[in-house]
């Protein structure tokens, strides 16, 4: 039988932080960020345009959203570890099947039915770590970063993967597919662990239960706090919109400026190091602050890191790139997550979430097509960035306005 939140030790509250990461792991590191790797050999073999290439990343985030639409039914339907369990296998499922295709048409229809199980598994995934910090509110804004930096165990994993897969499939024709399913395989073993972890996961009762749980997810009428936070959605929405860009085209940029394997590798696998770190990095911050100032600075970092290749093709800073990239892009995620937990009661945070989940997949769904399309006109690839690069910075401005609800 599960135990309550309240009863769980220091030590079971890191574990199954640890646990959960897992699932962050898929349903972002891997799923969706594994994407910047492979797409120049794709594009290559495939004749894309670098707006098809971004139109990838755009189903993918149509799909988030869609997903992150039917959170709350389902959530209410299945609870949120069985959703977790279930996104995070069909996201793995999705995964394997985009290797056994090679039109556009069906690999935006891949990306896009990873993505709707992608979000299940991230909104679920943040709800349970929500819970946990209730057993532990001093360690709150550390458990949730454990969870949103295993995005970075899942970005290491790509980087460490991908490219090995890729130079031992190079005379296979369309060999980006054995990436594919090379990665679908670490997706379902993450599952798998997962899966056997969260058994020991608190009930469903903080955080879901009760009338307020059922309201919609944008709920935004006059009765409902959601309504003031507003400058911190339209943040979150440029901030969605901006980072996808740097995520989705910066191994393009890389390469383009003649970056080696070895150092592209290297570049993304720090990143994600960076992002398991920034959880800790960042917890102090979490947890002191009850308004827009966490989101505001973090979107401003990552507006600086984004714009650091685009004025340098120097390796130092390349690396400072990514590097701050990573410790920076997933505490922006945890800092919504923090603000619906220091403001809302705990049976409207999974309302919370889901609303800031929303938005942010609707940046996502515009962020890589329009960097795309930016890049494939004259300033190229680091036109493509600076425009990134502004629009977190105009997110930054709308957060800062943001107070606590």
């Amino acid at each position: 039988m599960p135990s309550t939140a309240a009863s769980l030790t220091p030590a079971q509250a890191l574990r199954l932080a640890l646990a959960l990461s897992l699932g962050a792991a898929v349903s972002l590191g891997i799923t969706r960020f594994s994407y910047g790797l492979l797409l120049p050999p794709m594009r290559a073999d495939l004749g894309w345009s670098y707006a098809l290439a971004g139109g990838m990343n755009t189903a993918n985030a149509a799909g988030y959203l869609l997903g992150a639409l039917l959170t709350p039914a389902l959530m209410r339907r299945f609870g949120a570890v069985r959703l977790l369990v279930g996104g995070a296998f069909a996201a793995s499922l999705f995964m394997a099947a985009s290797g056994f295709f090679t039109s556009a048409p069906a690999l935006l229809l891949q990306r896009l039915l990873a993505g709707l199980a992608s979000a299940w598994v991230f909104v679920a995934g943040g709800l349970l770590a929500a819970r946990l910090g209730v057993s532990q509110p001093s360690r709150a804004g550390f458990l949730l970063g454990l969870y949103y930096g295993g995005t970075g165990l899942g970005i290491t994993l790509s980087a460490l993967l991908v490219p090995a897969v890729l130079q031992a499939a190079a005379g296979a024709p369309h060999g980006w597919a054995w990436a594919w399913w090379a990665l679908a395989l670490a997706s379902f073993a993450a599952t798998a662990v997962l899966a056997l972890a969260v058994r020991a996961m608190p009930g469903e009762g903080v955080g879901v239960a009760g009338p307020a749980a059922s309201r919609p997810p944008l709920a935004l009428d006059g009765g409902s706090p959601l309504r003031r936070f507003g400058w911190a959605l339209a943040g979150y929405a440029l901030f969605g919109a901006g980072y996808i860009g740097y995520m989705t085209f910066v191994i393009a940029l890389l390469r383009e400026q003649g970056a080696r394997p070895g150092e592209i590798t290297l570049f993304y696998a720090l990143l994600g190091v960076a992002c398991v770190a920034s959880s800790r990095l960042w917890a102090g911050l979490l947890d002191r602050f009850r308004g827009g100032g966490p989101q505001a600075l973090l979107n401003a970092l990552l507006g600086v890191a984004t714009l650091l290749p685009v004025l340098s093709p120097a390796w130092p800073v390349t690396l400072a790139s990514g590097l701050m990239f990573g410790a920076v892009f997933l505490s922006v995620v945890a800092s919504t997550t923090a603000l619906v937990r220091h403001n809302l009661p705990p049976a409207q945070w999974a309302t919370g979430i889901s609303a800031f989940t929303i938005v942010f997949a609707a940046g996502q769904i515009v962020g890589p097509t329009v960097t795309g399309w930016i890049s494939d006109g004259r300033g190229g690839l680091a036109g493509g960035l600076v425009a990134s690069a502004l629009t977190l910075w105009l997110g930054a401005l709308l957060a800062w306005r943001q107070r606590p609800a």
